[in-house]
């Protein structure tokens, strides 16, 4: 059985924001693998920000093939960037 994408078209969850704005400050724009307490990020959250342009596939980890590496998108960069400036 295939694991369902949860999404609001357009609008990031909590969680969805949280993940992409981790890669707002990163060399190439890239997502982390694991939050600020070393959780990973759930396979769900980071397969929505693919789905909605958010995020893209960079590479796959040779060590852990299961994981793939990503990076914001010039879309997922300008919806956090954008919020960010609107929360300050």
């Amino acid at each position: 059985m295939s694991e369902q994408v949860f999404f609001r078209r357009g609008r990031p969850t909590a969680a969805q924001r949280a993940y992409l704005r981790r890669g707002v400050d990163q060399p190439g724009w890239k997502l982390p693998l694991f939050d600020e307490e070393g959780q990973r990020y759930s396979t769900r959250t980071i397969r929505s920000c693919i789905a909605q342009g958010w995020a893209e596939a960079w590479f796959q980890n040779s060590m852990k093939p299961d994981w793939t590496v990503c990076r914001l998108t010039e879309a997922g960069y300008a919806l956090v960037s954008q919020r960010e400036r609107a929360h300050h």
